[in-house]
């Protein structure tokens, strides 16, 4: 062994059996066993017993598949926020829940039966949409777990529990007994496809194409006169029974080609310019009141539609009157109570038209679904009004309309018996207005949002024609009558409480009704149950009572609601509106929205756009840690962009934390607490510098933390890790830690530091990056893969006193800064001109003035730090007079160079047996002699 590769063994070079790859996919996994079988997370909820109480109330996923990377986003700020407030003293219980019933489920569960041409009724197809949602439930918790998210499993909430079910039963009670509930047939949306009515939160506004037409109206009793109306859904004219007009807007008589047609005022350029009458002129003029009262003819079914005012026509498209059909529009429905009129609907649950002796025989039997190529009735209808001569005008129309979420198809408004939620009685709706006052947003505008949601909503219709879900227990006589009646839910909540909602499916009337009581009224009568189901945002929205209040580990209202911006109009919605009518007030004291994933065009990545993308697909090429660092790199108040490149971002930074972490593992081999540690004001002033940018750190990441702002917590530890540690500290330390003695007071006041920095950095990233953190906490602890004292188990790191040592941490931020703008500019030149190659090859003259600031500084600064800090051989001061400006120069190093340390030094000493090195590093080696 010749004399360098001797001198290399006497190098104090970092030791540590920290893997400096991460292997992830094997690693990961068995860290989150590790923290199972050691009961981590009930260990974190002892260790704050009696601390104060932090409650994030998880918002059920729906069990219908794999989790999807949106859903993983959400988990794992969840996760890290508890993290986060356990490390701070909190006792933070997390059960997390389940959403089970609804229409996804029963649509898969049902198109899987038909397949196998098995014969099944409601309560087999219950039975397999439970399995099916048992199976999904036992995926996604391992995906969750595989994430790194810490729960109490063993208490989850599932909404198709016993239990569950009768607290919504029971809440559903309270709404009827506070008289909320009612029957009507009123227009609600219908998915054709899945053949249910839809709530506002299953509706999604997508890119159509319509017909628009122009239709003309004969006016009764009047020769070539016309009302035209214009209309984006010719399916709907056969159940036209009005037109409706703005009382107060002025209406012109266009004369064209022998015929007069009525127009308001503002649309008549439109109009001619679209029918194509480059020869018109316009006659009388009247006002919408002056029309309203006359009847006009149906273009093609022998019946009148009587012309009516209407406030909400508007004069910005169309024709300003507006074509009336009480059974497919909100609008068109409170006209016709208004006015008297049926509320009349053709169609039948399949979307096609009846056969009830008005519909035209040509259309009985025509689908109004929207596909592709239109709808036969569409294109049906326009054959009948082009015929008889009704037709002015036909392009096609890009615009937004509602669509299922679930089939993606076009959904109708459709009248329909079926049971509403009264928003407005009891003062329903400004209570829960009012009860937001109390309520923090983070985002602020999220209230402006949900606010505008809760003002705008009609009634809640919480219908649904489905199977899989929750009764609603009403009872018909023959007659139709109902009965409804909030003590017999609370009869019937206690039965299912011990045998689930299944019992409602699998009995009869009689069987369901046995000890109860009926009123005298109903006695005798032959009943049968209903067939309708709850809305499932009724399901989830019962979390609060069914969780919160039925578990002594937590407490409502919860502390916050975390969840995707699209749960403004849903659960954070539809949990307000069953808490103010069963508690009233708000079921959380804030709620916090993220946006959605997105790719990189900035499109929506959804589990229903047929492409699903898991969590699991990135966690299998990334690592969970990866995927968290994206997560919580990115400012989740917008949407988040995800992509490889984007991702491959998030793995460069997982490396370089993972390159600083092992650098300091290394490094503090041969420390150990409680034999070598330096008090702090016995430091030297590099090491104070870190410390104090390590408090800085510790008050921006808790600051970044309590306004849950991860993206700027991530910043700050990239920029510590990569800018204060890598590029600066450990640059500059390496010379000491590796060629001083192991116990020289300089080595062990760094490896003294080091320890207090690595214990805070590893406590700072635990919430966004636990199985990184937690490996580098025990192999600091233990030197070993795992630890008994888990870091889930530490306190979130407080700031470190360094008393005087302030003055040192401003000398060396004075001198860090004239490194950054001068030195290292000097020995830069020196590199282009290739005179030197690594700094330590350089000698560096300071020329400053007697008045510089530097004078002062290097007063308490020897040259021999300054060369240190600068990594150079050494540094030179030559004083100028006052006034001048101060210079930097640097040259080549005078002397030999160390071939153990690297400086240039005057003269070599030998040492035997490894020959010539510098008289620090011939101290250095004697003692190893």
């Amino acid at each position: 062994m010749n004399a360098p590769e001797k001198l290399k063994d006497t190098l104090n070079l970092p030791k540590t059996n920290f893997p400096m790859r991460a292997n992830a996919v094997v690693r990961e996994p068995a860290r989150m066993n590790h923290w199972e079988t050691s009961e981590v997370y009930a260990k974190m909820q002892k260790k704050n017993q009696n601390g104060p109480s932090f409650v994030l109330h998880d918002g059920p996923p729906f069990t219908n598949g794999d989790v999807h990377v949106g859903t993983a986003l959400n988990k794992i700020l969840k996760d890290s926020i508890l993290r986060y407030k356990n490390a701070r003293g909190f006792r933070t219980p997390f059960l997390p829940g389940w959403d089970c019933h609804g229409l996804p489920i029963e649509h898969k569960v049902t198109k899987k039966l038909r397949a196998s041409k098995k014969e099944f009724d409601a309560v087999e197809l219950r039975k397999e949409c439970e399995e099916f949602s048992k199976s999904y439930i036992e995926t996604q918790r391992s995906q969750f777990k595989r994430l790194g998210v810490l729960a109490d499993w063993e208490k989850e909430y599932k909404t198709m529990n016993p239990a569950y079910e009768a607290e919504i039963l029971r809440t559903f009670a309270d709404f009827v007994d506070q008289g909320l509930v009612y029957r009507s047939k009123k227009p609600v949306y219908w998915s054709i496809p899945c053949q249910t009515a839809l709530a506002e939160a299953e509706i999604e506004y997508l890119d159509h194409k319509s017909p628009s037409i122009f239709v003309r109206f004969q006016i009764k009793g009047e020769k070539d006169e016309y009302l035209v109306i214009w209309t984006t859904t010719p399916w709907t004219l056969p159940a036209n029974l009005a037109v409706a007009v703005h009382p107060r807007e002025t209406y012109s008589e266009v004369q064209a080609n022998g015929s007069s047609y009525w127009i308001a005022e503002q649309r008549v350029n439109e109009f001619t310019q679209e029918c194509g009458f480059s020869d018109h002129t316009i006659g009388r003029t009247c006002t919408g009141s002056d029309l309203a009262g006359k009847a006009t003819l149906h273009p093609f079914i022998d019946r009148d539609s009587m012309v009516v005012n209407a406030e909400y026509v508007t004069m910005d498209t169309g024709t300003g009157c507006v074509h009336i059909a009480p059974g497919h529009g909100l609008d068109d429905y409170l006209t016709g109570l208004e006015h008297d009129l049926e509320i009349y609907c053709p169609l039948d649950d399949g979307g096609k038209y009846l056969d009830d002796g008005q519909i035209p025989k040509e259309l009985v039997g025509l689908s109004v679904l929207e596909k592709a190529d239109g709808s036969k009735a569409n294109h049906a209808v326009l054959e009948i009004l082009t015929s008889s001569g009704a037709l002015l005008a036909h392009k096609q129309y890009d615009h937004q309309y509602p669509h299922c979420w679930r089939s993606k198809s076009p959904v109708i408004f459709r009248a329909m018996d079926q049971w509403f939620v009264s928003l407005d009685k009891e003062d329903l709706r400004s209570r829960c207005i009012n009860g937001l006052k109390e309520v923090s947003f983070t985002p602020e505008w999220g209230r402006n949002r949900i606010h505008g949601f809760l003002e705008a909503r009609p009634d809640w219709c919480i219908s649904r024609q489905r199977s899989w879900g929750v009764p609603i227990p009403v009872f018909f006589d023959d007659d139709g009558n109902v009965l409804l009646d909030s003590n017999l839910i609370e009869f019937l909540a206690s039965k299912i409480s011990q045998d689930g909602c299944n019992l409602w499916f699998s009995q009869t009337a009689e069987e369901l009704l046995d000890g109860y009581d009926l009123p005298d009224s109903w006695k005798g009568r032959k009943l049968s149950k209903g067939q309708d189901t709850l809305d499932v945002w009724i399901d989830s929205g019962c979390s609060h009572r069914a969780v919160l209040r039925k578990n002594e580990e937590v407490s409502c209202p919860a502390d916050l609601y975390l969840e995707g911006s699209d749960q403004h109009r849903g659960w954070f919605q539809s949990s307000l509106w069953t808490s103010m009518v069963s508690t009233q007030s708000a079921p959380y004291r804030r709620i916090l929205t993220h946006g959605f994933v997105v790719n990189g065009e900035g499109k929506k990545i959804s589990k229903s756009d047929g492409k699903p993308q898991t969590a699991d697909s990135f966690v299998t090429k990334y690592g969970a840690d990866v995927l968290r660092l994206w997560v919580c790199s990115e400012d989740f108040r917008r949407d988040i962009p995800l992509s490889d490149e984007i991702l491959e971002q998030a793995v460069r930074a997982y490396r370089t934390l993972r390159n600083t972490l092992r650098f300091q593992l290394g490094a503090l081999h041969d420390f150990s607490q409680a034999e070598h540690s330096v008090p702090i004001e016995q430091m030297s002033p590099i090491d104070l510098w870190t410390l104090g940018k390590t408090n800085d750190l510790i008050r921006e990441v808790t600051d970044s933390c309590e306004q849950y702002e991860f993206h700027r917590a991530i910043q700050c530890l990239n920029r510590f890790c990569s800018g204060i540690l890598s590029s600066t500290y450990h640059d500059v330390i390496k010379d000491r830690l590796y060629t001083l003695d192991p116990n020289d007071p300089l080595r062990r006041s760094t490896q003294s530091a080091l320890r207090m920095i690595f214990e805070s950095l590893i406590k700072l990233i635990g919430p966004f990056t636990p199985y990184i953190a937690d490996e580098a906490w025990a192999f600091g602890q233990s030197g070993e893969e795992y630890c008994n004292d888990s870091l889930s188990l530490q306190d979130w790191p407080k700031e470190i006193d360094l008393g005087e040592g302030q003055i040192a941490v401003s000398d060396v931020q004075e001198l860090l800064d004239l490194k950054d703008s001068h030195v290292n500019e000097a020995l830069e030149s020196l590199r282009v001109k290739k005179e030197i190659g690594q700094s330590l090859d350089a000698c560096v003259s300071l020329c400053l003035s007697t008045d510089s600031k530097f004078v002062d500084i290097l007063k308490r600064r020897s040259l021999d730090e300054l060369a240190e800090l600068f990594i150079v051989s050494s540094v030179t001061l030559e004083n100028l007079p006052s006034g001048e400006v101060d210079k930097v120069t640097a040259c080549h190093a005078s002397g030999i160079r160390c071939p153990r340390s690297w400086r240039w030094v005057p003269e070599l000493v030998k040492v035997e047996p490894w020959g010539e090195v510098s008289p620090r590093c011939a101290e250095v080696l004697a003692k190893i002699r």
